[in-house]
């Protein structure tokens, strides 16, 4: 029996970072899809940002992004949840049509996690390396929140965000201690919150 249901690959970005959102992709492979996708966290950033080109020109996708002062509200597993949701709800709001399956990577999907989510749902551990599908939401996701961090390192160059995009990297963790947090900062992060107390 064969069917005729989309099948949408979905990754996130900055799960980890002390700073910015946490950005979700959801990607409906075209046929002309560019050829070499992987985890985006193999690729040079010339590579990346060639695919992304590539992958918005012949693909459908969608963009999900939760910022950092809800994260601290409902957690970043929850935030994590919703961008993925809120990326599948952003390809179809395009397009429409009807999911078949959408392949997540990782252990968990938002089915049963965030209210929002109505769709079949598979996780796959190491998923952006194995399916190409979410190797191209890995790359949206880390293209679009990296972006996101060099512009906010314009009004906030003392941490380094355009080097570090956030990540507690020793410059980052040595500008906190000086500095204190900002605005874009997760204050539920125990960096952060231990910078909040000095």
């Amino acid at each position: 029996m064969s069917s005729s249901g989309l099948v949408v690959g979905v990754d996130e970005a900055g799960r980890g970072p002390l700073a910015g959102p946490v950005v979700a992709a959801a990607v409906i492979l075209g046929a002309g899809a560019p050829q070499g996708l992987a985890d985006s966290k193999k690729l040079t950033a010339r590579r990346r940002a060639w695919l992304e080109v590539g992958i918005k020109e012949t693909c459908r996708w969608g963009l999900g992004v939760v910022e950092a002062d809800e994260i601290d509200r409902i957690n970043i597993f929850a935030a994590t949840m919703k961008a993925m949701t809120l990326a599948v709800a952003d390809l179809l709001d395009r397009d429409g049509g009807v999911v078949e399956m959408v392949l997540i990577d990782g252990n968990k999907t938002p089915a049963g996690r965030d209210p929002g989510w109505v769709w079949p749902a598979r996780a796959i551990v190491g998923g952006d390396a194995t399916e190409a599908a979410i190797s191209a939401a890995s790359i949206l996701a880390k293209e679009h929140r990296d972006r996101i961090m060099r512009d906010a390192a314009q009004k906030w160059p003392q941490y380094g965000w355009e080097r570090n995009a956030g990540y507690g990297t020793p410059e980052h963790l040595a500008a906190l201690r000086e500095h204190g947090p900002c605005v874009f900062h997760r204050r539920s992060f125990a960096p952060v919150a231990q910078a909040l107390l000095l």
